[in-house]
């Protein structure tokens, strides 16, 4: 599913971006085989009608998915270098599809990111963590 996902970000992104401008997609995520979830941020900020504006740029892979369009809300969506450089500073939880220092889960502070990277301290520890072994990465709403 993680390859399908990827495959799916990688071709929705430009898709979005050019039909709605002003328009970031955050992350795109396979919730089952046939239903996929587009997070979209926008600096006048996300509604009901950008939502449907966005659905309709991808009226292509309607036929094959279910599509949900959304806010990043508290617990904002981290894929690429820029949005983990925003976070430096705030709690992430971090799901990687390999074992890294022995596990695939994390929960820890954004201390730097990288072109290839973001570190994170957990505790005491610091723990580099490539991108491209990032499944899913959110911010933590401590609210």
């Amino acid at each position: 599913m993680l390859a399908t996902e990827r495959t799916l970000s990688r071709d929705i992104t430009p898709v979005v971006e050019r039909a709605v401008p002003g328009v970031e997609v955050l992350a795109v995520e396979l919730l089952s085989p046939s239903r996929f979830c587009v997070y979209v941020d926008h600096a006048e900020g996300v509604d009901h009608a950008l939502c449907a504006r966005v659905t309709g740029a991808l009226s292509a892979y309607r036929n094959d998915y279910t599509i949900d369009v959304s806010s990043p809300g508290l617990e904002r969506p981290l894929r690429r270098p820029q949005h983990f450089r925003a976070a430096i500073g705030h709690p992430v939880q971090i799901k990687t599809s390999a074992e890294i220092g022995g596990k695939h889960r994390f929960r820890g502070t954004v201390v730097a990111a990288t072109d290839r990277s973001t570190r994170i301290a957990v505790g005491e520890t610091e723990l580099d963590i490539p991108y491209e072994e990032i499944v899913r990465g959110n911010l933590i709403d401590e609210g």
